[in-house]
């Protein structure tokens, strides 16, 4: 075992300065090294690919016990796929997973394809449009609303839910504490939905089928539905807007996708590795361990920063260029291992159904200034006017 004193650095990962760009941050800590001690966070960073894919492997070591950066937010998880290890992990996960297989999925396929299409036609016909609110918002919402099976009252209010779900997983600062009385009405809502409350014949119906057969613990229902609000809605919002964002400004890019139309999976897995949706994950060290030479003692907090491993020029090649020819499979984005994501196949056909839609019906797109708000754990845009679709 090393006892190398482990590199550091001043950096604080939950400055306004770093949320609204952390791509400079990520270099330097890269550039120091694989495991980067960040006293003004008291974590251990992780930044390169190799590392970051090592540790999400490894669940006996890094565990989800400790997902977020403030003990309250952990407590509050405890019980949830999210934030168990295995064997637990194992029985939930494969609730929450069972509607979001491919299988599951095909169903839903055509519907999701049609959503889009419709959507984007109608915003292209407009000539201009405000994508994040007119696009990245309105699209995840209506997919995930109708897959769960949420009624009006719900619809209405899964945006700010979704938010602050994902913020409180910060440090205890001022936005965090600004979101946990939100984060506490959903999960007070999670904690009493019954399945009357969700449309008949809905995932979220099953859900509660699966814990009245004993598949799940009794009480697991509700947070799963909470980990589908919390977790699938944000950070695809983020992604989309990204897709608008990457298009416009690279639109020779765009042009590669509208001339084949076979790259917009790649496009999207290259969308997901330039711009990485979720900022910092925690994790909790159970033991001793040496990360790339380095000591990182039994109860540390890591933080695993996803965009920075994506970027790692020893993983990627011309790793600052965006590329959609690229095919990074093996992005960080969706993590890896057991906790990898588990609604990513469902935040695929969302992505693709609005990358086919886009390379169809637009040849260029010209946006004005994206304007960004600091944010936790999801990075992502909270404006971009587009001033002009030049149509297909």
């Amino acid at each position: 075992m090393s006892t190398e004193a482990p590199a550091t650095s001043d950096a604080d990962l939950f400055s306004d300065e770093v949320l609204l760009d952390p791509y400079p941050t990520y270099e330097a800590l890269s550039e120091t090294a694989g495991v980067v001690h960040l006293p003004a966070n008291d974590v251990y960073a992780l930044t390169r690919y190799d590392v970051i894919r090592d540790a999400l492997a490894d669940t006996e070591t890094f565990s989800s016990s400790s997902i977020g950066f403030n003990p309250m937010v952990n407590e509050a998880l405890q019980g949830t796929s999210l934030a168990s290890d295995p064997p637990v992990h194992t029985q939930l996960r494969a609730t929450l997973s069972a509607n979001l297989t491919p299988r599951a999925l095909r169903g839903l396929k055509g519907q999701i394809e049609e959503k889009a299409d419709t959507l984007v036609a109608e915003l292209v016909e407009t000539g201009s449009f405000e994508a994040i609110d007119q696009l990245g918002r309105v699209f995840p919402i209506q997919v995930v609303a109708d897959l769960i099976g949420f009624q009006d009252d719900v619809r209405a209010t899964m945006l700010r839910w979704g938010q602050a779900a994902m913020e409180v997983i910060g440090p205890l600062n001022q936005r965090t504490v600004e979101n946990f009385p939100i984060a506490g009405e959903l999960y007070g809502w999670c904690s009493q939905v019954t399945a009357e409350d969700l449309a008949p014949g809905s995932v979220g119906r099953g859900i509660f089928d699966a814990e009245a057969r004993g598949d799940i613990p009794a009480g697991a229902a509700g947070h799963i539905i909470h980990q589908y609000l919390g977790a699938g809605v944000d950070t695809t919002v983020a992604a989309i807007g990204n897709i608008v964002a990457l298009f416009a400004a690279h639109p020779d890019q765009l042009a590669l996708v509208r001339k084949d139309h076979a790259l917009v999976g790649s496009a999207f897995n290259e969308v997901l590795r330039y711009w990485a949706p979720v900022h910092a994950w925690g994790r909790r060290v159970t033991r001793d361990v040496e990360v790339d030479g380095t000591l990182v003692p039994a109860g540390s907090q890591v933080a695993i920063l996803f965009g920075a491993g994506n970027r790692d020029p020893r993983h990627y090649d011309a790793a600052d260029e965006f590329l959609v020819e690229r095919n990074p499979v093996d992005h960080l984005s969706f993590g890896y291992g057991p906790h990898g994501c588990a609604g990513q196949g469902l935040a695929r056909l969302e992505a693709h159904a609005i990358i086919t839609s886009l390379a169809k019906r637009v040849d260029r797109l010209v946006v004005g200034e994206a304007t960004r708000v600091p944010s936790n754990i999801t990075r992502s845009i909270d404006a971009l006017p587009v001033l002009e679709v030049v149509p297909a």
